[in-house]
């Protein structure tokens, strides 16, 4: 065996030893977030989308589904899914603008509102209190990696970025993730 195949064995090993790493931290940030969502569920009656959808109607206003999607990083098919859930719940309403009759404004509804107020933190509040306590460089810090490995897993080959619109068109079980309801 020469020297360069053993760096190259010695290189491939090494590197999958780190994808390993990231695979199995990404396997506990995933069950992680679901058992957070469960409970949040359970405590609010709300997904986390739906209550990304609602803070996104809380702080933009009165709003259209494409800003929502944009806002909630989340399909436009799916924000209107959810939507449809709401609205059901009297948790929002919809309507048709004065000036252009094709455009369907949401906004929250007192329930909604409540609901709202109410809701706790997508993250769970252990986890949010864990986060204070880092300093702020290391908050930024971890802010940066999520974004990087979120960056990461959800860029085509070419580097372009993979949008939640696009998403759902590749997952064809998207529509039945207990999520997007």
């Amino acid at each position: 065996m020469t020297a360069d195949h053993a760096n190259a064995r010695s290189r491939k090993r090494f590197r999958d030893a780190e994808v390993g790493a990231v695979e199995k931290a990404i396997r506990r940030i995933v069950r992680a977030h679901d058992l957070q969502s469960r409970a949040l569920v359970k405590a609010s009656g709300l997904t986390a989308a739906q209550l990304a959808v609602m803070r996104g109607i809380a702080g933009l206003g009165e709003v259209t589904s494409a800003a929502l999607s944009a806002y909630a990083d989340i399909s436009a098919a799916t924000v209107v899914t959810v939507l449809d859930n709401l609205e059901e719940r009297d948790l929002i309403n919809r309507y048709r603008s004065g000036s252009d009759r094709r455009v369907v404004h949401t906004r929250l509804t007192e329930r909604g509102l409540a609901a709202l107020a109410s809701a706790p933190s997508p993250l769970g509040d252990a986890f949010l209190q864990r986060f204070a306590r880092l300093d702020a460089g290391e908050r930024r810090r971890v802010v940066e990696a999520a974004t990087r490995l979120a960056d990461l897993l959800s860029r085509e080959p070419d580097g372009l970025h993979i949008h939640a619109a696009d998403a759902d068109a590749v997952r064809p079980d998207s529509a039945s993730r207990p999520e997007s309801r």
